[in-house]
């Protein structure tokens, strides 16, 4: 087909560059118009102004103003760049034209039209309310009527209605159907992994600048504070499980930094159980009840867990550290925290060290013990969750030490094991741990689904001056960690949900999908752009680049390196590392564990995969098992490993006690009537001023009459509080006392359970019969002292009694304060 004439007059090359302006009347129609338009003609600027029509000043305004961004821009300057194949060429920064008047960048001219919905009609420019504190989306209800979702007030919240008063529902009830269909659907998807948890607000502190390190701003002056959410969790239970079962426990940080979220998502323990993510599902599918009758809940007790383990030998360093105390935590206030992984820090200059992230308790790291840990999931299966809420409501804010282990590719290529493998760690004698910080958690969260349901952290998510290096387990977590929140949280936009929105700004150009918050500003969607001066524009070197890493060529493949082969030399480390009483609690968790496995050959399986890590830890749990140690299971490739370190105490829980305190340690005083008064409140009166939780705890609620005839009130009972959920007790004085306490089958094994937990005793009479009662012995089974059950000896002065109780006193809080006496620990239990 022939292509018509164009029946007006072409314009010459300079007049297309410098097109006519005129008044803006003569093209009215092009102006109010959103198709086509004069090709040698634009409205003049000023004449708009003398419009009638403020709407058509408006537009002439704005079509002028687009046609000047275009016009600036007449071609991409940002493309030569896209071919520049440097390894150290650093990205340019767009070059951005800044609007002249706020609605050069309108979507519509009508926006300053004004209301109580659209706002005041002079939109922010540069600006995302998204980004602004939770205070923007907190709702509070006092003093408001009951309203629907749709902002009507409901006249009646009590009844349906119905036709007559004992006749059918009708379907017209809009408010009923609207209550119940969002009940309907309150629950979301659980989380695969990390269900149960619980979380705080809080701080990062930086102490000093690290910027010869990392670009990373959080690191970039001493005394700067970025705000954090904190998510601690189990990881194979399901939400409603409980809180302390043998697991790993997630210990997951979102930092809000002024560059964008950065979320290190770790775990309590330095290692994981595999080496690559292919496995990652066929790890959680042992794990997770067993699909045939979803059983058990919460535990790694069952055949499928350990078939598939005992086939994996590079599972067997983690399985030492889930055997071990480390995976059934005191408190979180009281446990470490690992990024797992090695990552990359690089600074400005695009120079790069390798980087392992360590958080430390201030208050120690402190464990359960198993027998302790099962009742206290019968007891209260919220027990941690508890602790870190009722803890920060009392201003006893969990706080912890962010330290680095630093260290070169140059060094790692000389040690004995590969930091890309996440089932090693770095011992601290090899890199030193350097303290770099502290976090703080200072506030609990005002709705549990809004903040702690909602959250999602992703390894995907780091900012400038921090990188991933080639670990391919986390290789496969940047995905994973992403691709999960899509049906947890119902599509690509839950970044906007309040609690996981940056308060660094989010301008970008993606759109639309299900449940989206934000209303984009503007016409453009895209980039590179004209239409919007270029904006939002690449940041060029002060964005997100990624590590120029030097890659040798090498063929596709699937594979791990020689030194991944390496299975056992870390278990062996950390076996040899563990004090002689974490070593017999190791043998005494694979004896259980193992003991409810029902397949014979895999119970012989794993114990031959511990014969390669110690012939003492083998036969231990061959003993519990009723069964000879087979032959060592063949190691997969026989290797020369001379390992830098053979023990390492850093790795042994009794390496941190933490602060000397009993803050937060919870006590209970048992009160009967006629007890010594004097001597009670000399107790709860030290704990108190010490920063304890003491509490007076009885048969029932209600009141008991002291020997002096003053009243005591009762705060709980041994029933709803049993002994495993405090941290010591106090066993009053007054004559007789021991033997009424001793006739309540509950007290005796209140005092039985706190004696074979370990914990502190203090007894204000030197009369034996609870004691006694309890079976407890004076000492411990070696003939000597213990000094965490401490007896208040009748003295005959009045004098030599206040110093006797002074004493006793300060030998309690001592006792408190350092948790257990494990000495006095036999297996199978004496008491």
């Amino acid at each position: 087909m022939r292509e018509q004439p164009n029946p007006g007059t072409p314009a010459d090359s300079a007049d297309a560059d410098e097109r006519a302006f005129v008044p803006a009347s003569e093209i009215l129609g092009s102006i109010t118009s959103s198709i086509s338009g004069p090709s040698t003609a634009l409205p003049d600027p000023a004449s708009g102004d003398e419009l009638e029509d403020a709407a058509h000043a408006r537009l002439a305004r704005k079509r002028t103003a687009d046609e000047a961004f275009a016009r600036q821009m007449a071609a991409n300057p940002l493309k030569p760049a896209e071919y520049d194949t440097s390894p150290l060429a650093v990205p340019p920064r767009g070059l951005p034209l800044m609007p002249a008047s706020e609605i050069d960048g309108a979507s519509t001219v009508s926006e300053n039209m004004e209301s109580d919905k659209v706002g005041s009609g002079r939109p922010l420019t540069g600006y995302n309310a998204q980004n602004e504190s939770l205070d923007r989306v907190r709702v509070d209800a006092s003093g408001q009527v009951l309203t629907t979702n749709q902002g009507v007030a409901v006249a009646d919240n009590q009844n349906s209605l119905r036709a007559s008063l004992r006749g059918p529902t009708l379907l017209e009830d809009f408010i009923l159907r609207e209550k119940i269909t969002h009940f309907d659907h309150e629950r979301i998807p659980e989380r695969v992994v990390h269900a149960r948890g619980s979380a705080a607000h809080g701080f990062f502190e930086c102490y000093q600048d690290l910027s010869d390190l990392t670009r990373a701003s959080i690191f970039s002056e001493p005394g700067k504070r970025t705000p954090v959410f904190v998510r601690f969790s189990t990881v194979a239970g399901e939400r409603g499980s409980a809180d302390t079962v043998r697991d790993v426990r997630g210990f997951a940080v979102k930092f809000y930094t002024d560059a964008g979220n950065w979320d290190l998502v770790g775990n309590n323990i330095p290692v994981f159980f595999i080496q690559d993510a292919m496995k990652f599902p066929d790890l959680v599918h042992a794990l997770k009840p067993e699909p045939h009758h979803a059983m058990p809940q919460a535990s790694s007790a069952h055949d499928t867990f350990w078939d598939f383990v005992s086939l994996m030998p590079e599972s067997t360093h983690m399985l030492m550290w889930i055997m071990s105390d480390r995976a059934i935590p005191r408190s979180y206030r009281m446990m470490q925290g690992f990024g797992v992984h090695t990552f990359r820090l690089v600074n400005a200059q695009q120079e790069s060290v390798f980087c392992k992230f360590h958080w430390s308790p201030l208050a120690g790291t402190h464990s359960l013990m198993w027998d302790e840990a099962v009742k206290i999931a019968g007891a209260d299966p919220d027990y941690h969750r508890r602790d870190l809420w009722e803890s920060i409501e009392a201003g006893i804010y969990p706080e912890y030490e962010l330290s680095l282990q630093i260290f070169t590719e140059e060094q790692a290529q000389q040690w004995s094991f590969d930091i890309l493998d996440p089932t090693k760690l770095v011992p601290e004698e090899l890199v030193p741990l350097r303290p770099v910080g502290r976090m703080v958690l200072n506030r609990n969260p005002d709705n549990f689904f809004a903040e702690t349901e909602q959250v999602a952290f992703c390894t995907a998510h780091i900012v400038p001056g921090i990188d991933f290096t080639n670990d391919p387990l986390l290789q496969g977590r940047i995905h994973s960690y992403v691709d999960t929140q899509l049906t947890r949280l119902g599509g690509p936009n839950f970044h906007e949900i309040p609690i996981n929105a940056p308060v660094s700004g989010v301008y970008n150009n993606q759109r639309d999908g299900m449940h989206r918050q934000a209303i984009p500003r503007g016409r453009v969607s895209y980039e590179p752009n004209s239409l919007a001066g270029g904006c939002p524009f690449q940041a060029g070197g002060a964005g997100f680049t990624s590590y120029p890493e030097h890659l040798a060529m090498a063929d596709k493949l699937r594979g791990k390196p020689e030194r991944f082969a390496d299975h056992f030399t870390q278990a062996r480390l950390f076996w040899q590392s563990q004090s002689q009483i974490e070593q017999h609690h190791i043998v005494s968790a694979y004896r259980f564990e193992l003991s409810r496995v029902q397949t014979q050959a895999v119970r012989e399986r794993v114990v031959s995969l511990l014969a390669n890590v110690s012939m003492d830890l083998a036969q231990g749990v061959a003993n519990g098992l009723g069964i000879r140690v087979p032959r060592a299971q063949q190691v997969v490739k026989p290797l020369e490993i001379a390992p830098e370190v053979s023990e390492s105490p850093a790795l042994s829980l009794f390496a941190r006690p933490g602060e000397d305190s009993v803050r937060g340690r919870r006590v209970a005083l048992l009160v009967t009537d006629g007890v010594e008064a004097a001597s009670l409140h000399s107790v709860l009166d030290m704990l108190a001023e010490e920063g304890a939780a003491p509490r007076v705890v009885g048969a029932r609620l209600g009141v008991v009459r002291a020997d002096d005839g003053s009243v005591i009130h009762v705060e709980t009972t041994v029933e709803a509080m049993p002994s495993p959920l405090w941290d010591a007790v106090v066993v009053p004085g007054g004559e007789g006392i021991q033997l009424v306490l001793s006739s309540y089958g509950q007290m005796v094994e209140f005092v039985k359970d706190q004696y074979r937990h370990c914990k502190p005793i203090l007894v204000l009479s030197d009369d034996p019969v609870l004691l006694e009662a309890a079976g407890i012995p004076v000492d411990m089974p070696a003939d000597e002292p213990d000094p965490a059950l401490i007896r208040l000896r009748a003295e005959r002065s009045q004098e030599d009694s206040v110093t006797a109780l002074a004493v006793s006193v300060a030998s309690f809080r001592e006792a408190l304060a350092r948790h257990r006496n494990f000495l006095r620990e036999t297996d199978p239990p004496v008491v």
